[in-house]
């Protein structure tokens, strides 16, 4: 049977998670569907058209999918469901408010987070913050799976050429309504699809130091910024810049730590980047023993002297 990947997307363009996750779906084995569920989508559904390894698109075009409510997102994928193995989410924000009510209707289990297919019914995750890798199999007639996408690479999001199929948008479910949304503006790249990141943490003091040290460096490499959950929780930098465990998985070619002790909830989210560089002066700082290049220093003379010199 085939797979089917829930695609992320804005209704005009689809998000890079959907092309991690269309690698994943390949490496389960059959042809790989993409279900674009929204309002007005069919740009959309041409985009996904074009990733390379998809089959065929269903695009479903209701005013009840305008805001991707999780409730009636999971009531359209739960209508063609029955036709595929494997069912497939980013595992963003999004995704994992769908899985759960995707699986609970299907009566399986959902496998979580995953970062390799071993096979059609075996998978890794990682468990205790990435300290251990789980291998699971699922005897399941139907795998819903959510999965990691700093675990895959992105399939190229040209040169494909699916079917595109139209299908019936459900109605609203009611159970559900969307109130608003307050859209932070950011002309930064997204941290979950950035190449570089830099990342702050508490030794940097305050908001305002955080903002004077590592915003020039930052704009010097056209990075996203990033910050410790510490630094976080003290106010120095807004939520959404939060790296960690509980915060953003990411994996960029070069992530500069800065200030950072290394806590196992900040290297969960961050230790896949390809390059980590850390600057902190106690030697002895957990972060060291991810980082391939270590600089044992004060942040407040290192960072501006790297921002100088670049």
């Amino acid at each position: 049977m085939a797979a089917l990947v829930i695609a992320e997307h804005d209704h005009a363009s689809i998000k890079p998670a959907t092309l991690n996750t269309v690698t994943a779906a390949i490496a389960c084995g059959g042809e790989v569907h993409v279900l674009v569920a929204g309002a007005n989508a069919a740009e959309a559904g041409k985009a996904a058209a074009q990733i390379a390894g998809v089959a065929k698109v269903i695009v479903a075009d209701s005013p009840s999918l305008a805001h991707n409510l999780a409730e009636n997102v999971a009531a359209q994928v739960l209508t063609i469901a029955g036709n595929y193995s494997h069912i497939l989410f980013p595992s963003t924000a999004g995704g994992k408010n769908v899985a759960p009510r995707v699986a609970a209707k299907l009566d399986v289990a959902q496998i979580s987070d995953i970062t390799k297919v071993i096979s059609a019914d075996t998978f890794e995750r990682p468990i205790y913050a990435g300290n251990a890798i789980a291998t699971v199999q699922s005897a399941d007639a139907t795998k819903v799976i959510t999965v990691r996408t700093t675990g895959f690479d992105a399939a190229t999001a040209t040169g494909g050429s699916a079917t595109v199929e139209n299908a019936e948008g459900v109605a609203d479910s009611g159970k559900s309504a969307f109130v608003g949304a307050e859209i932070a503006k950011n002309d930064r790249p997204e941290l979950t699809a950035a190449k570089i990141i830099v990342s702050g943490g508490r030794a940097l003091g305050s908001a305002e130091k955080f903002t004077e040290v590592m915003t020039p460096l930052a704009d010097k490499l056209n990075a996203g910024l990033g910050a410790s959950r510490a630094a976080v929780d003290a106010g120095y930098a807004p939520n959404d810049w939060q790296v960690g465990q509980t915060g953003k998985i990411v994996a960029p070619q070069l992530y500069i730590a800065a200030g950072i002790s290394g806590a196992i909830q900040h290297l969960a989210g961050m230790k896949d980047s390809k390059v980590i560089v850390a600057i902190n002066k106690d030697e002895e700082a957990p972060i060291f023993s991810v980082a391939d290049y270590g600089l044992v220093a004060d942040l407040f003379v290192a960072v501006p002297e790297l921002t100088t010199t670049i």
